[in-house]
């Protein structure tokens, strides 16, 4: 996330107004030529052959502001909440991190209090306000292998670490730890985090462009380099091999882990769950926070682009970059949140559209996947979003720095 996201609320407006990191768009607010706001703008996804689908919804959509979120998991309210995982093999179960290095096991019914799951705070690093403990995934065997894999910042040197672990009965084991990754980190923002198995049964992890403004190290462009990128990896018994259908596996110079690349901060990215697509929020620097359809191989453009238009220069070369489906200004928000595409019972009419947020705002959005729509404002919770959680039921919950998780709901 982008540069004091992490803050507390009450704490945000004063540290923005004094990074570049952070610094708003100045966009008026007024209308395009086809009488959309020009804070928003929008495409239809086209995938090349063989990727996913992308489906369109059925039925009419939701209504705007006709939803609400209701406090869910009482019991949770640490500080510096970053995600929730329910756990494969405990019903009912979920484990809720934190970025100063904590994991809870959370009951999602409130049946009993939490417990320390871990505590890994002797390794997080946290220089930075976007450092520490970032992304959590079970394996997608856990049952029987008992392993979980976590991704998080370490200090001297300073580096991105990702690490499996092994789980006993109720609690994962410090002392397991196994270091798959090291990836050597210049700066203390963009560090991406997000950690998910694929229905490939491969893991993908997303890095960021490893931060500083405009890119100064020109990482989004640069296939040498894990940062700004998502990867794709397939676990083994003694760390990961590259799947061999990696798009850049024959490519001299490019690092065969990447799956995509030209991405800036991919916080939180998701597969659904009946297609298999990848969709993930891009976090913006001064004007705009964007949506992607994530595609093997694809470009998403950063540093050449950011969101829609041009970033570096007036005129830049588009050409083999993949754009978003869509992106908003920074009068709307300031840091998206990726989320998912529902796949609950519960709203049947946002059944098949992509739910996500904004940190700075607190505004929850869908999008219909399958067309150039604008989103929809489902609320403005006023909080600060950090992941959204899918439940095995597919309903969503929203968790936020605001010491609470919530669920949302229609009103």
């Amino acid at each position: 996330m982008k540069s004091l996201r992490l803050l507390f609320p009450v704490l945000l407006l004063a540290a923005v107004s004094a990074l570049l990191f952070v610094s708003c768009g100045d966009d008026d607010g007024g209308e395009d030529g086809d009488g959309r706001p020009a804070n928003i703008v929008t495409r239809t996804v086209e995938p090349p052959p063989g990727a996913p689908p992308v489906t369109s919804p059925a039925g009419e959509g939701p209504e705007e502001n006709a939803y609400q979120v209701v406090r869910a998991i009482e019991s949770a309210n640490f500080d510096l909440m970053l995600g929730l995982a329910v756990i494969p093999d405990r019903e009912g179960e979920a484990v809720v991190l934190t970025q100063d290095g904590f994991i809870w096991r959370v009951s999602l019914t409130d049946a009993f209090p939490p417990d320390l799951y871990a505590d890994l705070s002797d390794r997080v690093g946290r220089e930075g306000f976007e450092d520490g403990l970032l992304g959590l995934a079970f394996s997608a065997n856990f049952p029987t292998d008992r392993e979980v894999f976590i991704y998080y910042v370490s200090g001297v040197p300073r580096r991105d670490v990702l690490s499996r672990f092994t789980v006993g009965d109720v609690q994962l084991n410090p002392q397991s730890e196994q270091v798959l990754l090291e990836v050597p980190d210049p700066f203390t923002n963009h560090n991406g985090g997000q950690l998910a198995f694929g229905p490939d049964g491969y893991l993908y992890l997303g890095l960021g462009d490893g931060g500083g403004a405009n890119d100064p190290l020109g990482n989004g462009q640069n296939l040498g380099t894990l940062l700004g990128s998502i990867i794709r990896i397939e676990v083994t018994p003694d760390g990961y091999s590259v799947p061999d259908d990696n798009p850049f596996v024959d490519v001299e110079g490019a690092r065969p882990e990447i799956y995509a690349y030209g991405l800036r901060n991919p916080w939180r990215f998701s597969f659904d769950r009946s297609t298999g697509g990848i969709w993930a929020g891009d976090v913006g620097q001064s004007a705009w926070e964007e949506v992607d359809f994530i595609v093997a191989g694809g470009n998403y453009g950063w540093s050449v682009m950011e969101g829609f238009e041009c970033f570096q220069a007036p005129d830049c070369d588009t050409q083999g970059l993949a754009l978003p489906r869509a992106a908003y200004g920074h009068d709307l928000g300031c840091s998206i949140t990726g989320g998912y595409v529902y796949r609950g019972v519960a709203m049947p009419e946002l059944a098949g559209w992509y739910v996500f947020g904004d940190y700075c705002s607190g505004r929850v959005w869908a999008l219909n996947p399958a067309d150039d729509s604008e989103p929809v404002l489902l609320v403005e919770s006023g909080l600060p979003i950090t992941s959204f959680a899918e439940l095995p039921d597919g309903e969503l919950l929203i968790i936020t720095q605001a010491n609470a998780i919530y669920r949302l709901q229609p009103r």
